[in-house]
């Protein structure tokens, strides 16, 4: 399998189990505080989105950096990997945001 799907599918399912572990171990501190677990469940995962994808592709800056630089350098290949690599990262975190909502019942 090339370098590039690999660390895709990678992206993919760090920034998936980001969301889902999230939301799980913060509906167990929801029942320790007593709040009801799937609200608190359903808020940690929407919120915790953008950080999953931000851990999933190794940082903020970086990235954006590799983008900046080899698209004003006109290589774009490297460019547009690294934008396929946030979108992965994006839809792994989405993805799990939705299991989240189905899995608690959410209608939002």
């Amino acid at each position: 399998m090339s370098t590039f799907l690999s660390k895709a599918i990678l992206d993919f399912f760090i920034a998936f189990g980001i969301v889902i572990g999230g939301a799980m171990v913060g509906g167990i501190g929801a029942v320790v505080s007593l709040q009801p677990p799937t609200q608190t469940m359903l808020d940690v995962a929407d919120r915790i989105k953008i950080w999953a994808l931000a851990a999933a592709v190794g940082g903020t800056i970086d990235p954006m950096r590799v983008i900046e630089s080899n698209f004003l350098g006109g290589n774009m290949s490297p460019a547009i990997k690294q934008i396929l690599f946030l979108v992965s990262a994006f839809l792994g975190a989405h993805m799990g945001s939705e299991l989240v909502k189905w899995v608690c019942g959410g209608k939002e």
